[in-house]
Formats: structure tokens, sequence, C-alpha cells
């Protein structure tokens, strides 16, 4: 009985052990993109009023929100406009996935704007969601902030825009979460 124990804790173990790194550079994630693997799905969690305003990257394969901006609660504590969880969040992944004939252990890449609010959260979400590959894009799509100096606050370092990986003000219609294609 306690070789069968033993023999199933060893199982279970590897199976953490196949699961990828959580995290990944902006860098790698433009490399495996565009290497064209067939087993991976980039994704811009954030809201598309936000892309709209920060920038987009066309390497994407697809835009959707991990949170939502709900412009008619307004959160005083905070200063900003309430944010919830989209709902569908995992539904919309799974139809992603399905569209383009790929399953539940694909390597599923997140990014949100500074990779800690909602990319890894994101990522995290998938996983515990019966999606073992799913990783974020560490320092997200702008980057962290300069913490001292003349331009504390802002996001001048790494992450997709700051390391000179191809972006745009504009977006992609067929790729951005869009209501009015829903």
């Amino acid at each position: 009985m306690k070789k069968l124990l033993l023999a199933c804790s060893l199982s279970l173990l590897s199976l953490g052990a196949h699961a990828l790194d959580i995290g990944i550079s902006a860098e790698e994630t433009h490399t495996r993109v565009q290497g064209q693997e067939k087993n991976l799905l980039f994704v811009d969690v954030r809201d598309p009023v936000e892309i709209m305003f920060i920038g987009f990257t066309d390497e994407v394969h697809v835009n959707v929100p991990f949170m939502l901006v709900d412009r008619t609660q307004w959160n005083e504590k905070r200063g900003v406009f309430r944010l919830y969880q989209n709902p569908d969040f995992v539904a919309q992944i799974k139809a992603e996935l399905e569209k383009r004939g790929l399953g539940a252990d694909t390597e599923i890449i997140t990014m949100c704007r500074s990779g800690s609010e909602r990319g890894e959260p994101s990522a995290a979400f998938l996983r515990e969601n019966g999606f073992p590959n799913a990783r974020y894009v560490i320092n997200g799509f702008q980057g962290a902030a300069i913490k001292e100096g003349a331009q504390a606050g802002f996001r001048l370092q790494n992450g997709w825009q700051n390391s000179g990986l191809p972006w745009s003000t504009k977006m992609n219609p067929e790729k951005v979460y869009r209501l009015d294609k829903r």
C-alpha cells in the first residue's frame, strides 16, 4: 500500500513538472509567435479602451479582456471606474482555441499593460480552469514604471513596447474585442 501511495504521489508531482513556467519574456513570446508555432495562442487581456490609448501589437492572435471596465460604477477610494472580471473569459478562450483546432494543453500566453494586474492573474485563472500551460508576458505590454528620478512613474523600461518589438497606436479591428461583432 505504501508503494502505491508513493507511486501516486510521484505521478502527481511529475504532472506539475510538465507545466511550463508561468512567466515568459516579451522577447521570447515574440520569437515563439514569429516561429508560427501551431500549439500557441497569444492573447491580449486588456480592455479594448485601454488598448486604444496605450497601443497594440498585431502579433497577438486575439484580444479577450480578463477584466472589463464598468463606466457606470465609480470607485471613490481608488479614483477609477470599477473593474470586474469578464464572466465569459474562459468560454471565450475555449472558443478561440476551438476556432484554431487547439486543445486545453495549448500554450496560452496572456499580456496586459504591466504583467501584474491582469497578465499573471489571467494566466493563473486559466491554469485553475483546466489550461495547464497558460503563461503571461512578464512586464506586459508597456513595462514597469521607473521608481526614481525625473521620469518616476513613467513606463519606459522593459515590456513589449520598450523592447523594440512591433507595436502601433492602431488596433486591428479583426483581433480586438468588439461588442458589435459578438
